[in-house]
Order: structure tokens, then C-alpha cells, then sequence
């Protein structure tokens, strides 16, 4: 047998004392594309990570069986070089520990078979590794650090990782999030291209319209436990797909008066590693306005939203001004105003912290805790969990939670104080669609009431319904700046 083939039978997990994975029936086998699919936190993510043997059943709980060339294993450890996990958490695994390799290098330790590099490629890895970037198009990014990249180049980058340890077994968590429509078309290429061979993979989705045409199988996964699974017919497939709800909203252009200006950038220059990631930079966020910014993976977006939270400085030859921050007041002044939500922070907390005390570090724009949470910073806390309909989850630890959990105490952490101006750079990336609708109906609420929003998103349909002005970003450069244009088609 050529291939991995992985037999659940009663398997489950629990974390914290909850159940979060019970009694899982589940076999892949070698020719089989599954699709998992399932709400936030109904574990597609801990799954996937039982299969790869990231993280271990509770024991007496069921078994595990792998089937590789012959032989049978009942743990994963004699396979587990075979198996291949891209996905949100492995990524963000890059930024808590500050792997800021370049480029090759990543791909390279794939062939390695180890997460950091074991010293340098010989002629034939990095021609293999040069190969790898170019089937996923980007090849041009091979010298460039890994951290400098976009969310969407990362998630690539990792993908050719992966094809680099040329997996018996491919598990794919969430692999379409953040990717532009180009990109988008380049991973559904190659999942087509996979097909012409026995490979297994598990691609975990939110989106129906995700489904890759060549999937075989589907798993339904709720709370924990599987609802159905089996072959993916034309007629499932369809229901899937009717059964979606609308997340597209009606444009209504807002109109009302703005306000003094909060931030104001002009020639705006922002380098990265000697590259110039945002060139040329001008434009002014006033009280009152929702910009949206939108651009193709690496066009700046992200930088864009770091410069204006004050992570990233601009260049000498510009400026970026923020209202009541005057030379010799500390930038921490600043952030401890603004709202911030952004994939950076769903690695940034420490994993033993509560709910609770992720969404009070917000009142002081921090990450972590000097000390206990006072009592009013309980209060404000606890309210902002309630306006998100996570107060169940106050006294949960964040490595309980799923990651659509983590995006809402991450929403409720932005929310908190109350802030100036909220800054959402991808803010509804890894989520199901009623997360999804129910975090865009707050974001349209506080737009509506006059709330100063800047936001990132790939999806036209994201854009907040009372948007007033759009940035469009190509290679670090504006396309258009100004009101929102009306939507075409």
C-alpha cells in the first residue's frame, strides 16, 4: 500500500474536562478526497490533529489504526513523517516563535522533514524546492522572509512545505482562507492535479462553494461528534450548496458627516527587509468613516494596518500622523484607542490565559497580563463577552477554545474599551458562516451608528453595508482611494 489509510473506531478527546470529541467513527483511505466540514468548534481542527498525532485521544477512548506498506500501527507514530497538516495553527506557529526563514528555506525543511532548517539544501533540494514554489506560482517570493509575507503567501508557502515531504497523507485545515481569487484558482489547480493520483486528503472548509469538483467523500461533523459521513454525490453536493445562507449585503453608501481626522499618512513609504511593501501612501481617516481595504495577496493590506495601529514606521521621507499623539507621547497611547483585530493575535497569547483575561488585556492594548484583571476590568470584560455571545467562555483557557471561539474573544478584546477607531485586518478568516454573519451584523451596527472602522477582507460581499470609502492596493501601491464605487454586475 503506496498510501496512509486511517481507521477511527469510538475515538474521542477531551480537553479542560469537556468532551470535545466523542465516539468518532471515521476510515480514509488511499484514492479517497474527503471534505470535512462543520461549525466553530465543532473540532474539525482537533481532528484533524488526532489523525496527524498532534494530539492524543483520551485514553480508553477507541482506537487508532494506520496502514502503510503492509503493516499496521495503532498510534500514529510509525507514519507520522508520512502525514502532511497545513493549516491556521501550524502557520501561526511561525509567528509565536518568530521562524522568520526565508522563503526556500521553509520549503526546504520540508524535505528535511523538520520544522526549522538542519543546516543548508544541496544543488538538488533547492532545484526541487524552486520547483515546488513554481507549481504553486511563487517562485518570486524564494528570498523573501517568511514573516514579511502576506496571510495568504504564507498559507501557500506551507503548502509547498507540505508537497515537499511528499506526504502519503494530506490534511488540509481551512487551506482557502485568506487566499485571493488568483491564488484561490492556483490551490484548486493542484488539488486537481493531486486527483490523477491514489493520494488521500482531508481539506476542513466553512464555505460549500469551497468544495473542490474533485472531492469524494464528505464528513459532517457537530459538536464533537459525526453526523454523516460518506460519498459526496452531484445531489448532496447541490444541497450543500442551496442550503448556504446569502452573506452578500446590500451596499448602503454612507452619507453622514465625518468627523475631525483621526489619522492621516502622507507619503507613506513602509520597508520590510529592504523592500518596499507600501509606496507612496496618502490618504486620511476621519471620525465617522468605514474604509474597506481590499488588493490581491501581498498587495500591503496587512502592512497597511500595522502601520496605522503603529507596529510599522514609515519611512523618513513621509509622515502618519494620529490625533492627540504629539512628539514625545508614547505611541502606546495611541493604541490603547484603537479596536484590533488580526490574525497576528490569534498566535499572540499565551495559550493558559481565560477568555476573560485575553479580552481585559484589550483595556491596555496588551498582550498578557501584568497582573490580575481589576474589578471594573472584569466588568468591562465580561460585558464585552456578553455583547458577543460568548459569556459561557469567560473562564474557558484559550487552548480550549476553537479558532472561530478565539476570533470572537478576539472581537470582544477590540470592543472593550471602547475604542476610537476599530482596525479589522481579515477579520472573518476561519470562520463559519453564522460567526461569520453574526460578527459582520456587529461590525454593520457600529458602522451605522458612526463608528471609525478601517478593514481588510478579500470578499466582496465583507464589505460593512454602511462602507464609505475603499483603498485598492497592487504591489504596495493605491489603485483607487475614495467613497465607495458602486458594486459592478
Amino acid at each position: 500500500m503506496r498510501y496512509v489509510e486511517v481507521d477511527l473506531a469510538e475515538v474521542g478527546l477531551r480537553l479542560d474536562g469537556r468532551a470535545v470529541l466523542q465516539s468518532i467513527d471515521w476510515r480514509v483511505r488511499p484514492g479517497e478526497r474527503w471534505v470535512l466540514m462543520g461549525a466553530n468548534g465543532a473540532g474539525k481542527t482537533l481532528l484533524l490533529k488526532v489523525i496527524a498525532g498532534d494530539v492524543w485521544p483520551t485514553p480508553g477512548c477507541g482506537r487508532r489504526l494506520y496502514r502503510w506498506r503492509g503493516e499496521t500501527w495503532p498510534e500514529p507514530l510509525g507514519v507520522k513523517d508520512e502525514i502532511a497538516y497545513v493549516g491556521a495553527e501550524r502557520q501561526d506557529r511561525y509567528e509565536h516563535y518568530a521562524w522568520n526563514h526565508r522563503v526556500a528555506t521553509v520549503v526546504g525543511t520540508g524535505l528535511q522533514r523538520s520544522d526549522v532548517p538542519q543546516g543548508p539544501l544541496s544543488a538538488a533540494q533547492r532545484a526541487e524546492v524552486r520547483a515546488l514554489l513554481g507549481r504553486l506560482g511563487i517562485e518570486a517570493l524564494a528570498s523573501r522572509r517568511f514573516l514579511t509575507l502576506s496571510y495568504g503567501q504564507r498559507r501557500l508557502v506551507l503548502l509547498a512545505r507540505a508537497l515537499a515531504l511528499r506526504p502519503k497523507l494530506l490534511l488540509l485545515d481551512e487551506l482557502l482562507n485568506g487566499l485571493d481569487t488568483a491564488n484561490r484558482a492556483r490551490v484548486l489547480g493542484l488539488l486537481r492535479r493531486l486527483a490523477r493520483s491514489a493520494l488521500p486528503w482531508v481539506l476542513s472548509t466553512h464555505r460549500a462553494e469551497d468544495i473542490p469538483p474533485e472531492a469524494t467523500h464528505l464528513c459532517l461533523l457537530e459538536r464533537g461528534r459525526i453526523r454523516w459521513a460518506g460519498r459526496l454525490g452531484a445531489a448532496r453536493r447541490r444541497l450543500l450548496l442551496h442550503g448556504t445562507p446569502p452573506s452578500a449585503r446590500a451596499s448602503r453608501r454612507g452619507t453622514r458627516r465625518s468627523g475631525p481626522a483621526l489619522i492621516t499618512v502622507r507619503n507613506g513609504w513602509v520597508w520590510l527587509e529592504g523592500r518596499a511593501a507600501l509606496r507612496r501612501l496618502d490618504f486620511t481617516v476621519r471620525r465617522g468613516q468605514c474604509w474597506v481595504v481590499h488588493g490581491p495577496n501581498g498587495s500591503g493590506k496587512s502592512t497597511l494596518v500595522r502601520a496605522l495601529h503603529g507596529d510599522l514606521g514609515v519611512a523618513s521621507q513621509g509622515e502618519l500622523r494620529r490625533r492627540g499623539i504629539e512628539p514625545g507621547v508614547p505611541i502606546a497611547e495611541f493604541k490603547r484607542r484603537v479596536g484590533l483585530v488580526a490574525p497576528e493575535l490569534q498566535a499572540s497569547h499565551p495559550l493558559y490565559l481565560t477568555a476573560l483575561e485575553v479580552v481585559a488585556s484589550g483595556l491596555h492594548s496588551s498582550i498578557g497580563l501584568d497582573a490580575a484583571p481589576t474589578a471594573p476590568a472584569r466588568r468591562a470584560a465580561r460585558s464585552a463577552l456578553r455583547r458577543f455571545g460568548i459569556a459561557a467562555l469567560a473562564g474557558r483557557r484559550l487552548r480550549a477554545l476553537s479558532y472561530g471561539q478565539l476570533r470572537r474573544v478576539l472581537f470582544a478584546r477590540a470592543w472593550v474599551g471602547g475604542p476610537d477607531i476599530l482596525l479589522l485586518d481579515e477579520p472573518y478568516t476561519g470562520l463559519d458562516a453564522r460567526t461569520r454573519h453574526a460578527l459582520a451584523r456587529a461590525v454593520d451596527r457600529a458602522a451605522a451608528a458612526g463608528a471609525t472602522i478601517v478593514l481588510t477582507t478579500h470578499h466582496r460581499d465583507e464589505w460593512p453595508a454602511s462602507a464609505t470609502h475603499e483603498i485598492e492596493l497592487a504591489a504596495g501601491s493605491v489603485v483607487y482611494r475614495g467613497v465607495v464605487r458602486e458594486r459592478k454586475g
